[in-house]
């Protein structure tokens, strides 16, 4: 589960990247609008690694501890 979390959060970092480099964003761009099901969804799914990606870096923190 943590590598599929990373995967997601590289995919969203690399996608707010092209946001601010080039205002495109390229969830939207598959899923043909922001607002549609399959974008939202992408949306979620990288929000949810994002937050697993928080118990990670406790998880990490607490062995170097």
């Amino acid at each position: 589960m943590d590598k599929v979390a990373l995967i997601l959060v590289i995919i969203g970092a690399l996608n707010w990247l092209l946001v601010g480099l080039f205002g495109l964003d390229l969830v939207a761009s598959i899923a043909g609008d922001p607002m549609a099901l399959l974008a939202r969804i992408i949306y979620v799914l990288v929000g949810i690694a994002g937050l697993w990606c928080i118990s990670l870096l406790i998880r990490m923190c607490k062995r170097h501890d």
